[in-house]
């Protein structure tokens, strides 16, 4: 018998195998929010080996259909930049809640998921300190490097070390023990000296 949790978490890849734009990985070409998703819960999986369902949601559900709302329909300042990732945030949040409804979870447990997509109270909740470590970890594991080739050595230096002070002190741990490339170490250095 499928359960609940399986619906919603195959609701959200087969939503996300739609997404038209694609990354390779092992030479095989794969929806880009299929593999962030897979990424997110595997990342999860290995800070914590058995999470709360709802945070196993959150996770897999942070970047639902994140193509539907393209960046370039944004001004491309920061605060154009601030207003497109709220609103994807929200219609994150707003789509995984409306799964997690339409699969028997009650208005409760679809309400704090969609807070901990939403970063609500990130440091008073220890789920939604910990779902923040594991999109700061995705980010420097499979993104950092191509975000390197493509901004000014400054900017990736202040962006780690923002992305730093978004993490708790497990996660901080948890990222200095990554593979990155001498390149990549080199400015994770320079943001934490």
């Amino acid at each position: 018998m499928v359960n609940k949790f399986n619906l919603v978490i195959d609701e959200i890849d087969v939503i996300n195998s739609h997404d038209p734009n694609s990354e390779y990985v092992i030479r095989k070409k794969i929806p880009a929010a299929l593999i962030y998703g897979h990424r997110m819960t595997e990342t999860l999986y290995q800070l914590d080996p058995e999470p709360d369902e709802l945070l196993v949601i959150a996770a897999r559900g942070q970047h639902i259909k994140r193509w539907s709302i393209p960046r370039s329909s944004y001004t491309a300042d920061r605060k154009g930049y601030l207003k497109w990732r709220t609103e994807l945030m929200m219609m994150h949040a707003r789509t995984v809640k409306e799964i997690m409804l339409r699969n028997d979870y009650t208005p409760e447990e679809a309400e704090k998921t969609s807070d901990l997509i939403l970063k609500k109270k990130m440091k008073q909740d220890p789920e939604a300190q910990l779902l923040e470590d594991v999109v700061c970890l995705v980010f420097l594991q499979h993104y950092f490097e191509d975000f390197i080739e493509k901004h000014k050595e400054e900017k990736v230096v202040s962006i780690l070390q923002k992305t730093w002070g978004k993490m708790s002190r497990k996660g901080q741990e948890t990222a200095l023990k990554l593979n990155l490339s001498p390149k990549a170490s080199n400015l994770v250095a320079q943001a934490l000296a």
